[in-house]
């Protein structure tokens, strides 16, 4: 592999690599080009602050979202014989989600390894969502790169297949949203109407709060870390309470 392919990693000192180290042991992560590695951990905005000519982690990204998709799609097929290609898709995008990268980014601690510049540290981008998922798509990359796809699905799948399980048992792959409106547009020819009722915390990180009204019936408020989420968290609430009911009738 061309070490550059995937762009320059910033030089590695004596304590940069006790901790890129630290990292792979506290995850089992096996990956030996600690070049590689560290570029994982290299956001864009350090990139554009620092003196050196250094890449940034974007392309390992790019790369780690098929890694990860790969993975996944794999043991779901080799995993769920009785399960119906509708059902692979419904539960591969929920645990390759931004939401599961993130939580899982967060299990591992990956913000205590990221190098972002200052203007992102100030605005709390440790702890953004978007940045952590990213950061984990580039650490798939980074394994698939160093030791090959077995090993990189090994990896991948010690996080992802507890995400798996809590999707079947909890059903969180259902959307809602979807559910709700068709069983409306049926039953009464009409759509949900959503309603952002507030927003509140730091700009970086707002916490989102949404009313749904069906039929005359108002849901909610709802919460969630967007907008979109505060609306499948409303559209559930909705339908729990109005459709679920006639299903058990």
């Amino acid at each position: 592999m061309d070490p550059y392919a995937f762009g320059k990693a910033p030089a590695i000192s004596e304590l940069r690599e006790r901790e890129l180290l630290v990292f792979k042991e506290s995850c089992a992560m096996q990956c030996n080009n600690l070049n590689l590695l560290n570029l994982a951990f290299t956001h864009r905005s350090f990139a554009n602050e620092t003196s050196e000519e250094v890449g940034n982690n974007e392309r390992l990204e790019f790369l780690g979202d098929s890694v990860l998709g790969m993975c996944v799609a794999d043991w779901l097929l080799r995993n769920l014989p009785a399960k119906q290609e509708g059902d692979f898709s419904k539960i591969k995008s929920v645990v390759v989600s931004e939401d599961s990268l993130a939580m899982i980014a967060r299990n591992l601690e990956v913000d205590k390894y990221l190098l972002i510049g200052k203007g992102e540290e100030n605005s709390g981008g440790r702890e953004k969502k978007a940045l952590l998922a990213d950061c984990m798509e580039a650490l798939f990359a980074a394994c698939y790169l160093d030791s090959g796809f077995e090993v990189a699905k090994e990896f991948v799948m010690r996080f992802l297949k507890d995400q798996i399980e809590a999707v079947l048992k909890y059903d969180y792959h259902r959307d809602y949203k979807t559910s709700l409106q068709e069983y409306m547009q049926k039953r009464w020819r009409k759509c949900p109407v959503y309603t952002l009722v507030k927003k509140t915390g730091p700009e970086h990180e707002f916490t989102f709060f949404v009313e749904v009204q069906v039929n005359n019936q108002t849901f909610g408020p709802a919460q969630g870390s967007n907008k979109k989420e505060a609306e499948q968290n409303a559209a559930k609430l909705a339908y729990e309470s109005v459709v679920v009911p006639t299903l058990e009738q």
